[in-house]
């Protein structure tokens, strides 16, 4: 059985998109999914290191992001992905315009899991401090859960 790729997109894919990308790789791993899990930014630097709060954060759940570098959505492989989750509408709409041929593949994270009581977006951490970086990362984790049992569960 082929494997199901799944993209995580944000702003700068330096938290986020990050987060997401290897939290969900770890559950992967441990659950031995079939599942490709890479991630990117609309305004990505190429090569960019993660944050030091997302870092911190992503070490309190067993996740090393030290090795992360950021990815340009413009250079990376999207349109082979089968599943591309974005942080918020904005990213999600952007995706949709740059990719027209992917729609029907692109949400958000929070509306693909079915998890919109507190809003469909995941807001962006960057430039605070490392308690809003946990609260996202609390966020995701939850998110990344939830992917797990849907594909679980297909």
């Amino acid at each position: 059985m082929q494997k199901i790729k799944i993209m995580f997109v944000c702003t700068g894919n330096i938290c986020r998109s990050a987060m997401a990308d290897k939290m969900l790789a770890k559950r992967v791993e441990e659950e031995n999914l079939n599942i490709e899990v890479y991630s990117s930014g609309t305004f990505a630097e190429n090569g960019d290191y993660p944050t030091v709060e997302a870092i911190e954060a992503m070490e309190e759940y067993g996740v090393d992001l030290k090795q992360h570098r950021a990815t340009n959505i413009r250079r990376s492989n999207i349109e082979e992905m089968d599943l591309i989750l974005c942080a918020t509408t904005t990213h999600k709409n952007m995706v949709l315009q740059l990719y027209p041929n992917l729609a029907g593949q692109v949400y958000t994270m929070k509306e693909y899991v079915g998890d919109t009581q507190n809003g469909i977006d995941i807001s962006d951490p960057w430039g605070y401090d490392l308690a809003v970086y946990r609260k996202c990362a609390a966020e995701i984790e939850k998110i990344t859960q939830k992917i797990v049992d849907k594909m679980k569960n297909a």
